[in-house]
């Protein structure tokens, strides 16, 4: 803090404004992060790419370096205002904007076999299924913990600010990865060493693998496409993320696996329609457009498997939930009319609808959601409640959690939190749900622990000035394990049932943490 003070009282005297940033970048950078910018032993520095880091950690990076890589501190080297202009180069657009094609995707792809008498066997003595990948942000590397022992099995570099969570084979054995720009990483956790890599676009959201371990999809921002790989990362396609027409094209929010359909769904973020992408080689033909009679075969068909179905809609839908079969969507949507009052810890102004109910399976939308303010509902969970069951949902702009009643999309309640929140879990053997408050300014260092049955508080856990969140459960649900989001962190595991802290391992900013056993068998009380 001390330099970024110093950095900015001699900027305010040594304007950068005369400093030919351009140059600076060829001469110091551009040999580790390409000459446009879209990366090469150093991660890509574009605007898209750099969209959450603060501007003040950049400037830091930029003099200090970054322990545990190649990037050195230029303080030495730089004045502060060379620094400060390098700062503001670096996120603006570069144009012409770089492009990224099939060629360049598969050129970018290393493949490392196993040797030929290498047993399938993990290295380790652990329960397969009960093993935690951790991802820290502070330094870019990944933690694989035993959830028995509560030991560090391995720790290893990661691409740089990975993103959309890992995603598991359905074994449980292999890991990928999704980087900010664009690179996914094939692990395999029971030999532990990296299998294959590849570039799928400059900025990337996040990956998705199918229920049968076949496919990999990639979501991109940069450019505007979709990539479809085996499950070793060769390229098998890319899809444009186009209107039908062409005329216009999308950043892509996000694609999933559909599981229980065979398919992956696809969240766009400019163009108001979800796409769905079967991989069952027995799909139905797709039909664009009106249709008299599409069992008669009055209209020329598209090929169902790997094909594109469109859904339309009347606004983009760039956050989803699902129910457990994956037939309907619950979306959430920007409005366009008015920006949302600002939060203030739970008093948000009043909004129209913000989310909505689509039906894949006739391809529309059947209900709106009356939640106001800004639902986060990627990050929602559901479990059964009064003989139904019910969606439970934080709120970026409101200090409480939306329940919704998932056959009627009614809602039952809103529970009070101490301020807006980002995640929310539980766990099918545990009576309770947990939920962060890490976009409060005053109660970001507090869970709330909310009972299931009577839709109430009933505990909080603390870590007074720190950010504390994301929980996630060990394979029984016996324990929950929360971040502590800082630079010197920690994991915190606690005792799901007393919520007494049990256990805390040491972590640099560990910013997510996932259970092998219930990402794959999709766990009501965790994200899919």
């Amino acid at each position: 803090m001390g330099w970024d003070l110093a950095m900015a009282q001699q900027a305010s005297t040594s304007t950068s404004a005369n400093v030919d940033a351009t140059s600076l970048f060829a001469t110091h950078c551009a040999s580790c992060h390409g000459a446009q910018r879209t990366g090469g032993m150093g991660p890509a520095l574009l605007p898209e790419s750099l969209a959450r880091l603060p501007a003040a950690e950049a400037l830091r990076v930029i003099a200090q370096g970054r322990t545990a890589t190649q990037m050195p501190a230029f303080a030495g080297l730089l004045s502060p205002a060379e620094i400060q202009a390098l700062g503001a180069f670096i996120r603006t657009p570069v144009l012409p904007a770089p492009r990224w094609t099939e060629d360049d995707i598969r050129a970018s792809r290393e493949f490392h076999p196993a040797p030929a008498d290498e047993p399938a066997t993990p290295l380790w003595p652990a329960d397969p299924m009960n093993l935690f990948v951790v991802v820290e942000g502070g330094d870019h590397h990944v933690s694989l913990l035993d959830g028995d022992r509560l030991e560090v099995i391995t720790r290893f570099a990661s691409r740089f600010a990975l993103h959309g969570g890992p995603k598991f084979s359905p074994d449980g054995r292999y890991v990928y990865f999704g980087s900010r720009d664009g690179w996914i990483t094939k692990y395999d956790l029971y030999r532990l060493r990296v299998v294959a890599e590849v570039r799928a676009g400059l900025n990337m959201r996040n990956v998705a693998v199918s229920g049968d371990g076949r496919w990999v999809m990639a979501a991109n921002y940069l450019p505007h496409t979709l990539a479809l790989f085996d499950s070793d990362l060769q390229l098998v396609r890319t899809y444009d993320a186009r209107t039908l027409d062409g005329k216009r094209s999308s950043r892509v929010s996000a694609v999933y696996d559909a599981a229980p359909r065979k398919s992956f769904v696809v969240a766009l973020k400019d163009i108001p329609e979800i796409w769905e992408i079967s991989y069952d080689p027995q799909a139905a033909p797709i039909h664009d457009g009106l249709v008299h009679d599409y069992k008669m075969g009055e209209a020329i068909a598209k090929p169902g498997y790997l094909g594109v179905r469109r859904t339309p809609l009347d606004e983009p839908l760039d956050d989803f939930f699902f129910d457990q079969s994956y037939r309907h969507v619950l979306g959430a949507t920007r409005p366009k009319d008015a920006a949302p009052a600002a939060a203030q810890d739970g008093k948000t102004a009043a909004a129209p609808a913000t989310a909505q109910v689509v039906n894949l399976d006739v391809r529309r939308k059947i209900a709106d959601l009356p939640i106001a303010g800004m639902p986060h509902l990627g990050s929602g969970i559901t479990f059964a409640w009064q003989g139904t069951t019910v969606l439970a949902s934080p709120n970026l702009q409101g200090g409480s959690i939306d329940v919704i009643d998932m056959t009627t999309w009614k809602p039952v309640a809103s529970i009070p939190t101490p301020g807006p929140g980002f995640f929310m879990r539980s766990h099918e053997n545990t009576p309770y749900a947990w939920t962060d408050s890490m976009m409060s300014a005053t109660a970001k260092d507090t869970l709330t622990i909310i009972d299931k049955a009577t839709l109430q508080p009933v505990a909080t856990v603390r870590e007074p000035g720190k950010t504390l969140a994301h929980i996630e459960f060990t394979r029984d649900g016996r324990l929950a394990l929360a971040s502590v989001w800082e630079m010197q962190g920690a994991l915190i595991v606690y005792d799901a049932a007393t919520f007494k802290e049990v256990k805390r391992l040491p972590m640099s900013k560990p910013v997510g943490k996932y259970n092998v056993w219930n990402k794959i068998t999709r766990s009501e009380g965790t994200s899919h």
